[in-house]
């Protein structure tokens, strides 16, 4: 296992990044690597971005020692949503069968927590999304169908999409990790247009489903001084908490998303009219 660490940026040194330095800092690329556990560690709200790819053998959950824990889950909880084929997931002696999209919840206190995969022709890619946690909740799994869709968008503003929720305040129960996913109907590009703000909580995106001839292009920054990613499949977006993020594929995609901070309310965010954007 392997895991980067990076610091917060403010708006300031932020506004004068270039190119290079917004991809340094805010995006997470090769983080699904064939039989391996990778990691980057944010210190927004110090949340941690990772990906397990297990396709020979199975993958291990193991302790890092910036975390100064016996082991990764003690003083954490985690969330885990197969983006992959079918996989297993075990936790503690428990094993959690993880079909694509569904969703596996891991509380605080786990000690072994374990990925393999059904088929290697077929391996299981499983996104990770880890928080601090001081409460301890029990692991529980959630499928897609379960999740609770909701419809967004429209077809004349090509921002149709399916919101699927699965650890929130009526879900998954949780200390303070917020998560789900959403998926764009074919001939929608936009996602999280008009965007939005919330100082209370940081997000991560994780893009999926996107061809290896297209890209997202993900917007990030204040309102009034946006930039911009371009994003290729399978690769994570840090979103500070001052910043917007948003995003336009050349094609319809899927993405994950993923909060932690003060407030579990998933409608608590500050809108930004499209107008107001610069």
């Amino acid at each position: 296992m392997t895991m980067e660490i990076r610091f917060q940026n403010s708006p300031k040194e932020t506004s004068r990044m270039n190119t290079q330095d917004l991809r340094a800092n805010f995006l997470a690329e090769n983080i699904m690597v064939d039989d391996a556990v990778k990691f980057v560690y944010s210190h927004y709200d110090r949340v941690i971005i990772g990906g397990a790819k297990p396709v020979h053998q199975t993958l291990k959950l193991e302790n890092h020692p910036e975390l100064r824990a016996e082991y990764f889950l003690e003083r954490r909880e985690i969330g885990i949503i197969n983006v992959g084929g079918s996989g297993e997931v075990e936790a503690d002696g428990q094993t959690f069968d993880l079909e694509k999209l569904t969703c596996l919840y891991i509380g605080k206190g786990t000690k072994e927590v374990s990925f393999s995969s059904i088929a290697p022709n077929n391996p299981a890619v499983f996104y990770l999304l880890s928080a601090p946690a001081h409460a301890v909740y029990p692991a529980q799994k959630m499928t897609k169908d379960e999740a609770s869709p909701g419809k967004l968008g429209a077809v004349e503003t090509a921002n149709e999409r399916t919101i699927y929720r699965y650890i929130h305040l009526e879900g998954i129960k949780s200390c303070q990790l917020v998560m789900g996913l959403t998926i764009l109907s074919t001939g929608s590009v936009w996602n999280t247009m008009p965007a939005h703000t919330h100082t209370r909580r940081m997000e991560a995106y994780f893009y999926f489903d996107v061809a290896a001839e297209h890209r997202v292009l993900h917007l990030m920054g204040e309102p009034q001084e946006t930039r911009h990613l371009l994003v290729a499949n399978h690769e994570a977006i840090i979103s500070p908490p001052w910043s917007v993020h948003s995003g336009c594929g050349t094609t319809n995609y899927g993405f994950i998303w993923g909060m932690a901070g003060e407030n579990l309310v998933y409608g608590d965010m500050d809108a930004v009219a499209i107008s107001d954007l610069r």
